[in-house]
């Protein structure tokens, strides 16, 4: 019930601008051919942008049990990519952002959720968005 509160509010004072930025920069990727293997990281976080809450990030070989291009040397190469052109400067507004929030008392759970967001903007090549409970039944069968 938490999560669906926390994505209310998030969605309500910005969360969903935040994904469509995302959204848009995915498909400006997209277009541009170049930027074809980011475009599913854009697209990965802006989901998990959206709705935060309640959800997680956890590696897709993880997730489904085999290795793919993203999990592969490839995909750490395209995270180094990222990282140098895009994440680096991505996290700092995020982590800018999350500074904002946490001035206010109230506003810390969103703070946090900037700081989550920061964390995958910098390697988000490989990932999956799932839920919690998910993800711990995932880490905790082996």
């Amino acid at each position: 019930m938490l999560s669906v509160l926390g994505n209310i509010i998030w969605f309500l004072f910005g969360g969903v601008f935040m994904a469509l930025g995302w959204f848009l920069a995915g498909c400006l990727m997209a277009i541009s051919i170049i930027g074809l293997p980011w475009a599913r990281s854009a697209f990965v976080i802006a989901k998990f942008t959206f709705l935060p809450f309640g959800n997680t990030l956890i590696r897709r070989d993880v997730l489904t049990g085999q290795k793919d291009i993203g999990t592969s040397g490839f995909g750490f190469l395209g995270n180094v990519i990222w990282f140098v052109f895009a994440g680096f400067w991505l996290a700092i507004g995020h982590i800018v952002s999350a500074f904002a929030c946490m001035v206010t008392i109230i506003g810390i759970p969103w703070g946090w959720q900037h700081l989550k967001i920061a964390a995958i903007t910098l390697a988000p090549i490989g990932m999956a968005v799932v839920p919690i409970e998910q993800a711990e039944k995932l880490t905790n069968r082996g």
